[in-house]
Order: C-alpha cells, then structure tokens, then sequence
C-alpha cells in the first residue's frame, strides 16, 4: 500500500511539474499573440493551430492543439480574460491532495494545495 502511495506521490509532483510548464508556454503565446494582433487571446482556442489556413487572429499557432482543449497532463486549463489582460487557470482533474494555480499578464505563477488558487495566493518558486 506504501508504495501505491509512493506512485501517486510522484504522479502528483509529475503533472504539477507539467501544470506550471504549461502555463509558462500560454503566456509565451500570450505574448506573441499580443505582438501580432495588439491583444490577448481571449481562448485557448485562439492560441490554438487553425483548422485549416493561415494562422490568423481566430486560431493563431502558438500552442498545439492538444492544449486547446484545455486538458492535460491529469490538469485542466482556463484562459479567460480580465480587465488588466488574462486569467489562467490550471486545476486538477482529480481531486486530492495536490496543488491549484494562477496566473495572469503579470506571468506569476501561484498556487493553494486543495482549493482554487488566485491573484492573493503563495507565489510558486
């Protein structure tokens, strides 16, 4: 039973790992997405690869298309947008004991372990 736990432990850190990997890459789209269009991607679709054509405004290729559907790595990602600029939101698929984050334009990444994290929660270092 230990090492079950052990395992779970691991995969745990694992897609926490990703999570944050993850959210640096949206706000590296973020801000290409802003240099060729003068805004933020309201979606995740809009940083996502076009269905078919060009990139363009609606779909602009800077992330894969596997993160447009805002699932990943046993965590599931929100782009919304804000007055300042954006939201990203990552939280577990699963519950238990691991961690949820936030970050905005600021590109601060941070995290609560066990409830929705926000703008006043402990900055990940």
């Amino acid at each position: 039973m230990l090492a079950c736990g052990r395992v779970d432990d691991q995969r745990n850190r694992a897609n926490e790992t990703a999570a944050i990997v993850t959210i640096k890459s949206i706000h590296t789209a973020q801000t290409q997405y802003f240099a060729q269009f003068g805004r933020f991607a309201a979606t995740l679709a809009e940083l996502g690869p076009p269905a078919s054509g060009p990139p363009s405004i609606q779909a602009a290729d800077l992330i894969p298309a596997n993160l447009t559907t805002g699932k990943k790595s046993g965590y599931s990602f929100e782009l919304t947008t804000s007055p300042a600029g954006y939201v990203i939101r990552a939280e577990p698929v699963d519950p238990g004991p691991t961690k949820f984050y936030y970050s905005n334009q600021e590109m601060v990444i941070r995290a609560n372990t066990g409830s929705r994290a926000n703008e006043n929660s402990p900055e990940v270092r």
